[in-house]
């Protein structure tokens, strides 16, 4: 990860030329998020010193500071296609396969940054052409205030409606006055059993059993609906369906880098999650533990396992004999990875992109951006036991030494040798007493962060030394273009300025961890409340009202109900920021209970849905699909919380949210089904439709194990064939079947072999009835 002087001439000294048309189509969201988080610093970090309009000397002719400079190219002529990266000479040298033309000299660049550009050629090279130059005029903090998104929250009043008779809450006289504007009108209530089936879905991410379908719907009481809500959010399994969702953002993994300094487990914080959920925690609340728990005097010793949101981050490796430059290159890279995901998360900003220069389009500074970087350079990974504070530093010294001694009694046994055994011995008493003497020493421990400043120090001849001082912290300087071998002055530690209503005020309190969480929900509190009702919105309806879930600043969408978001935000904080409070005004709405059917001329009007004049259909995700199937084929363990188990163990009948993620290297199921990288923050999934996928469902032992345990339950039902297919028909979809799929299923199961019936299980679990919820 060396980010040398002659590596930033070489990648960008390479001509990128184009093909015959030069202009670009309007860059699509992803394409632009892609240019601005991804493209954009390795250019400015690479290639910006020599080859920008800003440079002293632009060498070789050559400009990349915007895509016609890019495509004219410069001195060498051609030397990239858009579009074809096999063909293009800058993908040549960075993979270092011609001798006469590898570059950059002093080594191939990080493979993730050759895959940036490489990603780059292939979408065609698209730059942005409002960032054409690498600065600009200052930002005006004032005036940026003024955005919609960092406005004071304040309730709106319902507009008026024509139609007041089918408004049930005040969300929906918003959505039924934009309708009516638009033209459209809303769609009729959705049956009693499909509502059941997308509330357990939603809420709980399991089908609901037959007998409590037919209950629900012979209830005639005008509460009905509100008491199914109130049980499902009041189920333990609530906690496990919406923990997922923000282990999304979280990045969680069970099994991290192997080089990771933390040797926890990461359960401990998964579980945590669930937990918050269930008990009702105040969404202020849960942000601040999961950045500062072990700084709250109020919190319990268990609580030290929400610090698992930064502990458990990615980690890059550090190769110590390298150069101290090259490591302190690595370390920025770990500190913009915090910075992204904390802001992504809790904000909704991508304050990483000011790391090289100002945001180029929101109103965060450079200082703003090396402002939190000296939080996460006072704050180092470590393991933190559960327990007072007194107790925990004896039971974690404790667990280190008996690590130790585990590991020389390993080696001895490896050894062979004659006098090994006595040897094993004398360990194995020494552990004993250990653990006598601290009873504590079995805790397992949670994946944390303590409070400490990293230096990285020269180690002789390029080499390094990565030293801590435990309660230290220290303020960064800024990297000049993002390049860690060229400070500038150094930034005090505090919160944004935009969201700061006066100069923000610098952290004092250790790393400042705690005052940057607190500063979040205080001063950031418009802004994190409307990014956490959207994601809550979002996952109910499957579209936001701003689209761009982790991006509220000036390239993300606007609302589409833009009251309603405003109104709703204020309310779900006038209400203790409580998320089950947000989850039941949502869901008793009218709006939530329409029926999901296509009108034509709607459709016409609405064909994406904007403005809700029906609910959506949506398909269940990985999760909710997988532990549908072990509901319904009577194979599920309910048991909540514990350490992860293999998704490919056939025995393993746990939920989803308990099966093991490996950082990079996911299980199959996951990888073919939209399962967000765990690499990086994941602010909502995209739904992808492959034919792997069906030969999943075909072939996938996991399928054919539910297909006959399915089986074998359906047939133990007493009864002739036909009321067998009843039975399976209201296990798994919550109602009879008709009388041509009643008769279909018995022509295919004739005489009904065992056999026979796997392939019938497996047909209605491959169902698309199955797979999506109306």
């Amino acid at each position: 990860m060396s980010i040398s002087r002659c590596g930033a001439v070489f990648v960008c000294a390479v001509i990128i030329s184009a093909s015959s048309a030069w202009s670009q189509e309007p860059l699509s969201r992803g394409d632009l998020e892609f240019f601005e988080a991804k493209v954009r610093p390795v250019l400015v970090k690479r290639c910006f010193s020599c080859h920008s309009t800003e440079a002293k000397k632009t060498r070789g002719g050559l400009a990349l500071d915007g895509r016609s400079s890019v495509l004219e190219g410069g001195d060498h002529g051609p030397a990239a296609v858009a579009g074809k990266p096999e063909e293009s000479r800058l993908i040549e040298a960075i993979r270092y396969k011609n001798p006469d033309f590898s570059m950059p000299p002093a080594g191939k660049l990080p493979d993730h940054e050759s895959a940036v550009l490489i990603e780059w050629v292939r979408r065609g090279l698209p730059y942005p052409e409002t960032s054409k130059k690498l600065t600009r005029n200052a930002i005006n903090i004032e005036a940026g205030r003024k955005f919609w998104s960092f406005q004071p929250l304040r309730p709106r009043p319902a507009p008026p409606v024509a139609e007041n008779a089918w408004v049930r809450t005040k969300i929906d006289a918003f959505v039924l006055a934009e309708l009516e504007k638009q033209r459209l009108t809303h769609s009729p209530e959705a049956t009693k059993r499909v509502l059941i089936r997308r509330a357990y879905f939603d809420l709980i991410g399991l089908p609901p059993p037959f007998a409590e379908v037919e209950a629900f719907e012979k209830d005639v009481a005008p509460d009905a609906y509100a008491k199914l809500i109130d049980r499902l959010l009041a189920s333990p399994h609530h906690g496990e369906r919406w923990g997922r969702y923000w282990l999304d953002l979280a990045r969680y993994c069970d099994i991290p880098e192997s080089w990771a300094e933390t040797k926890g487990s990461p359960h401990l914080y998964r579980d945590w999650v669930v937990k918050a959920i269930n008990d009702g925690m105040p969404y202020d609340q849960f942000v601040v533990y999961q950045l500062a728990a072990d700084l709250m005097p109020e919190a319990a010793p268990a609580d030290v396992a929400a610090l698992g949101f930064i502990g458990l981050s990615p980690s890059y490796w550090k190769e110590l004999k390298l150069a101290p430059d090259v490591i302190k290159g690595v370390v920025a890279e770990e500190w913009e990875e915090r910075i992204e995901a904390v802001t992504r998360t809790f904000l909704g900003l991508t304050v990483a992109c000011a790391r090289c220069h100002d945001h180029k389009f929101d109103p965060i500074t450079t200082e703003d951006y090396y402002a939190l970087a000296g939080v996460f350079a006072s704050t180092k990974p470590a393991d933190r036991m559960p327990l007072p504070p007194e107790r925990a530093s004896v039971a974690l010294k404790a667990r280190q030494e008996v690590q130790g001694l585990e590991a020389q009694i390993a080696k001895l046994k490896a050894s062979k040798s004659a006098t090994a055994q006595e040897k094993i011995d004398e360990l194995n008493a020494k552990i004993e007493a250990v653990r006598k003497a601290t009873p504590d020493v079995d805790i397992v421990p949670a994946v944390g962060v303590a409070e400490a400043s990293l230096y990285v120090m020269a180690d002789g001849p390029h080499k390094t030394k990565l030293v801590y001082k435990s309660g230290e912290a220290h303020d960064v300087p800024m990297q000049i273009r993002g390049n860690p071998s060229s400070p500038g002055k150094i930034v005090p530690r505090r919160f944004l300025s935009v969201l700061s209503p006066k100069t923000p005020e610098v952290f004092t309190k250790g790393s400042g961890r705690l005052e940057l969480a607190r500063a979040i929900v205080t001063d950031g509190a418009p802004l994190a409340a409307r990014v956490l009702v959207n994601r809550v919105w979002k996952h109910h309806f499957g579209r936001g009202l701003v689209e761009t879930p982790s991006d509220f600043g000036a390239q993300g969408d606007r609302p589409s109900h833009p009251e309603l978001l405003e109104d709703l935000a204020a309310r779900f904080v006038a209400n203790g920021w409580s998320v089950k409070w947000l989850h039941r005004e949502i869901m008793l709405s009218a709006t939530y209970r329409q029926t999901s059917h296509l009108a034509k001329e709607q459709q016409g009007i609405d064909p994406d849905n904007k403005y809700l004049w029906r609910m959506n259909r949506r398909r269940l995700d990985v999760e909710a699909w997988r532990d549908a199937m072990l509901a319904v084929s009577g194979t599920l363990d309910p048991r909540l919380g514990g350490p992860s188990l293999d998704l490919g163990d056939a025995k393993n009948g746990r939920r989803t949210l308990y099966g093991t993620v490996k950082r990079r290297e996911l299980h199959d199921l996951l990888r073919l089904h939209d399962f967000p990288d765990p690499t990086s923050h994941a602010s909502h999934r995209v739904p992808t439709v492959t034919p792997l996928q069906q030969l999943f469902t075909l072939n996938s032992p996991f399928i054919l194990g539910q297909a006959a345990a399915l089986a074998q339950r359906v047939q133990k039902h007493p009864g002739p064939q036909g009321e067998k297919i009843q039975f399976a028909y209201r296990t798994l979809f919550g109602r009879a079947a008709t009388e041509r799929q009643l008769q279909l299923g018995l022509d295919f199961i004739g005489a009904g072999s065992d056999g026979t019936w796997r392939q019938y299980a497996q047909v209605l679990l491959s169902s698309n009835e199955f797979l999506f919820v109306d």
